[in-house]
């Protein structure tokens, strides 16, 4: 009876266990359930994507959450889930496929949308510490669209420079064509070629082609297969007057097999002899830019990160395409700048115009017999990118493998950004661009004509229906390109474009008081700007208007973002923010949030007055007939419909028939790709720069100075404490004191006593053939020979660190660590060089915290033989520069050239640097007060 007692007792206390077992994993499910009511859903990223969340808690930069991250994160997945992208992961030009603009159909690709792309990814990377997706982006542009070196580009080995391309000349409509090729016309040199051969071991050319039928709409197919998706076509071939409903689509690998039985499409567009089987690619320059662009961010927020190494092959492929995209650097046919009706052939680099021009084309034979290509000699302000041109000229993780890369991206550097001030409305607006081949035939310059290197300015150059320049988001897109290099750079040339641009854009700029917003839409041009002769004029002549507004919300994205960055530059360098900038920007996003967020992204209904050219004819000569890939049959008096039989399957279409038989503008609302990604992108920059999602920059900091990652060095610039007393170190201004009570700058150098006894000091450096670098850091100024006038601490670097350059490029960092004012007309520094030629040299002060005409320079040569150099450039202060107060610095960025821009040999210079990219103590440049060397090694 106890047993059954026992076995009774025993089994209450296994169901009690039980209930509250049950009872626990009833809490647990419940608990689970409402994580995942509640949390993100996981994107969809890759087939094989890890089960980590989408959305952290913090970023691996520890930049916190806020309103606008948030939207960021928002946009982001839906971009990721709601049909921006195709089952491969490719960007659709739009969500919509009824969608005629600059691509005919919404499911087509564009090299636009995968810089795009790539550029929200690095975004999506800076944000989360997630570089996956910015690593994907460029894994689809290569697999995508850069046309295969092998496969797609068959007998690209066989370019022979001399003979780049046959000459024909642009026509003013598409009625005029085809045109004529002109055999033996003259065609310059291509310069290049060689010199990209031998870095990459292929003549193939490493761009984007700019269009991509995603979902084989047009059922091209790629190499003439008609089934695969993916394939490269083009459109626009029949000059400026050709709009997008006037364009003939037709499949880039030309087999013959659509079209005409003998020629394809070949026929419609020139005449180069018997037609022949051919393969034809062309790059958008902005595209292309912008990929090197948004890899140029990756680099520096994954560096701020520790986690550059991880992309580091990516910023190699950004370079590559960077050093191809000199093509467009050059005259369409590699004649010389200027050349007008004389027909000359360039040499060399005599076509090269530095500027980014509107495309770059390449052929060649199916069979692999022979190759083609040519550039483009018409530039548009709207195309150039000195962000781009930075990182390739000044960033060592991006440096072009080429012997001439470097050189041509820092020409191209100061070249774009001339043009910027060559252009710049005295409203402030950038003006069209410059061409260097009138009319498209290289026509005689109008009397009259403004000029820019010899190249003639156009108020809308490339096309003119509708004129290239009218549109305001090319204003916004380029100008955040300055404002965005301004942030990185601080440089005064872009500050000042920036300045009168932006007051010119936030004049036009309406927030209404119904919480709407209304930004520039079209823009009306008159005048012409004041020829280029090297510096900026009020362009007193050259008028821009805004004749109507907009909502655009990719534009107006892009507007924000370059407001943002605007602000976020005068806080940097100025310390100060532009709070209408900022305030502007804010307004701008909220709004936009507000008013037109939807459940696929944001999005407003627009008026599509132009949806009535479906039915305009598309000019098709008189003697053509074939067949399209949707079994059109190609023929004189056809419509723009009649070519694209397919888009009356669209559900779209009953809509824009109706309205079209009724003669109203149908009211679409598209979701475009390029748009959504600004939009994400402009809230994760305002979240970043304005609401602690920054990064910290050491740099700044007082007890940083003098530390390296991962050592262990003495310091006084940690001061320590007892209770309240300082036990040791230094505070910021405070001056430290040797054995000898004379002033020092560091308790941590040895002692120097090069100024009291330099020419034993020199000599003993010319018998060692170097400075002793073991001493003491001699860029650091010694008090004791400056007295009771403060201590001074010089910082260096070259930012052309390229061997061979035309441009030295010398930047300058003077700060008073002392406890006194520096009168700044009595210092003087040096920058010790050969001068090679001996061609006379050309001093340039670009930018000084002072202002640039307080800075003085000359060049003056040194005295007897001298350890690598036989000249110096001594520069200087006039007395507009004041004093330099104690804890301060000011920066001098200088350049210094020769008459005829011909080329230095750094590696032979005394003063140069190759291996900084940003101030670092150097004692090869020498720092003076009052004529009395105070710190450096003089050669």
């Amino acid at each position: 009876m106890k047993l059954n007692n026992q076995n009774k007792s025993s089994r209450q206390q296994i169901k009690k266990f039980a209930i509250v077992f049950l009872s626990l994993v009833l809490v647990l499910l419940l608990a689970l359930l409402v994580k995942e009511l509640i949390a993100p859903a996981e994107g969809d990223k890759k087939a094989d994507a890890s089960d980590k969340a989408k959305y952290p808690s913090g970023s691996a930069t520890s930049s916190g959450k806020s309103e606008y991250s948030q939207r960021f994160m928002e946009l982001f997945d839906d971009i990721q889930k709601k049909g921006y992208l195709s089952p491969d992961g490719v960007p659709y030009h739009s969500i919509e496929t009824l969608m005629v603009e600059a691509p005919d159909y919404g499911h087509l690709s564009t090299s636009e949308a995968f810089s795009f792309m790539t550029w929200l990814n690095a975004t999506y990377g800076r944000m989360t510490g997630d570089w996956s997706y910015f690593k994907d982006a460029w894994d689809k542009t290569e697999k995508y669209i850069i046309p295969d070196p092998v496969k797609d580009q068959p007998g690209a080995n066989t370019y022979q420079n001399s003979k780049p391309a046959t000459f024909a000349t642009e026509e003013d409509t598409p009625q005029d064509y085809p045109n004529q090729g002109v055999d033996g016309a003259p065609t310059g040199v291509d310069p290049i070629s060689d010199d990209l051969a031998a870095s990459y071991g292929s003549k193939a050319i490493y761009q984007m082609h700019w269009l991509l039928d995603t979902d084989n709409w047009y059922k091209y197919g790629n190499h003439a297969d008609g089934v695969s998706k993916n394939s490269y076509i083009n459109t626009y071939q029949r000059g400026a007057q050709e709009s997008v409903w006037e364009t003939v689509p037709h499949p880039s690998w030309e087999e013959f097999k659509w079209g005409a039985q003998n020629g394809g499409f070949l026929q419609i567009f020139g005449k180069f002899g018997q037609p022949s089987k051919q393969w034809r690619y062309t790059s958008a320059s902005d595209a292309d830019a912008r990929q090197v662009q948004a890899s140029y961010w990756a680099y520096l927020w994954s560096k701020e990160q520790g986690k550059d190494s991880e992309i580091a092959p990516y910023l190699d492929k950004a370079a590559k395409m960077g050093d191809y995209l000199r093509y467009t650097m050059f005259d369409k046919y590699f004649r010389p700048i200027g050349t007008q009706n004389n027909g000359k052939a360039g040499t060399g680099y005599d076509s090269c115009h530095y500027l980014l021009s509107w495309y770059t084309s390449w052929g060649g034979d199916t069979g692999g017999s022979w190759s083609w290509r040519i550039g483009s000699s018409h530039s548009h302000q709207g195309y150039q990118n000195v962000v781009a041109a930075q990182a390739l000229a000044n960033e060592p993780a991006l440096k072009p493998k080429s012997q001439q890369g470097q050189t041509d991206w820092t020409k191209s550097l100061e070249r774009q950004l001339e043009l910027y001030q060559y252009l710049q409305s005295s409203e402030g607006a950038i003006a069209g661009g410059v061409t260097n081949s009138w009319e498209g035939k290289y026509s005689k310059y109008p009397e009259g004509s403004s000029t820019f290197y010899d190249m003639i300015y156009d108020w809308q150059p490339v096309y003119h229906d509708p004129p290239s320049n009218n549109w305001f988001g090319f204003q916004a897109w380029s100008m955040e390109r300055v404002m965005e290099y301004y942030y990185i750079t601080g440089d005064e040339k872009a500050k000042a474009l920036c300045d009168k641009w932006a007051k010119w854009a936030m004049s036009e700029t309406k927030l209404e008081s119904d919480g709407t917003y209304k930004i520039p839409s079209d823009l009306e041009w008159s005048g012409q700007p004041d020829s280029w002769k090297g510096a900026p004029t009020d362009n007193s002549n050259l008028h821009c208007k805004v004749t109507s507004w907009t909502v655009d919300v990719g534009v107006t994205a892009a507007y924000a973002k370059a407001l943002i960055y605007y602000a976020a530059a005068y806080e940097k360098h100025s310390k100060t923010v532009k709070e209408e900038a900022k305030n502007m920007a804010k307004e701008l996003l909220d709004r936009m949030w507000k008013n037109y967020r939807d459940d696929k992204g944001i999005a407003v209904s627009e008026k599509r007055a132009d949806y009535k050219r479906f039915n305009d004819e598309v000019y098709i000569p008189k003697d053509f007939n074939g067949k399209n890939g949707q079994g059109a049959e190609i023929k004189n008096g056809m419509t723009f419909l009649d070519m694209r039989p397919d888009y009356k399957k669209d559900p779209d279409f009953p809509k824009v028939e109706e309205a079209i038989k009724n003669g109203t503008a149908p009211e679409m609302k598209y979701h475009r790709f390029w748009a959504q990604a600004d939009i994400a992108m402009a809230n994760a920059m305002y979240h970043i720069y304005f609401c602690g999602g920054g990064q910290f920059n050491p740099e700044n900091d007082y007890s940083f100075k003098g530390l390296s990652k991962g050592s262990t060095i003495k310091t006084e610039k940690m001061p320590v404490y007892d209770g309240a007393v300082k036990v040791g170190g230094l505070e910021p201004g405070e001056i430290p004191k040797s054995k000898d009570n004379s002033v020092r700058n560091s308790s941590n150098q040895q002692e120097d006593t090069s100024a009291s006894n330099n020419s034993n000091q020199n000599n003993n450096n010319q018998n060692n053939n170097a400075p002793n670098y073991n001493q003491s850091s001699s860029s650091k100024g010694n008090s004791s020979n400056v007295g009771n006038s403060g201590a001074l601490d010089l910082q260096f670097f070259n930012s052309v660190p390229a061997a061979k350059t035309n441009t030295i490029a010398s930047k300058f960092k003077l700060t008073n660590t002392g406890s006194s004012s520096v009168k700044l007309s009595d210092v003087k520094f040096r920058y010790y060089l050969t001068s090679d030629d001996g061609k006379k040299q050309i001093f340039w002060c670009d930018w000084s915290t002072v202002g640039n005409d307080a800075v003085t320079g000359k060049f003056l040569k040194t005295n007897g033989s001298k350890n690598k150099a036989d000249c110096y450039a001594e520069i200087g202060f006039t007395s507009k520069a004041g004093n330099l107060d104690p804890g301060r610095s000011i920066e001098v960025q200088t350049r210094f050239t020769k008459e005829g821009w011909t080329e230095y040999e750094q590696t032979g210079d005394y003063s140069y640097n190759s291996s900084a990219n940003n101030y670092t103590d150097w004692n090869r440049v020498t720092l003076y007060m009052n004529g009395k060397l105070i710190s450096g090694i003089e050669p």
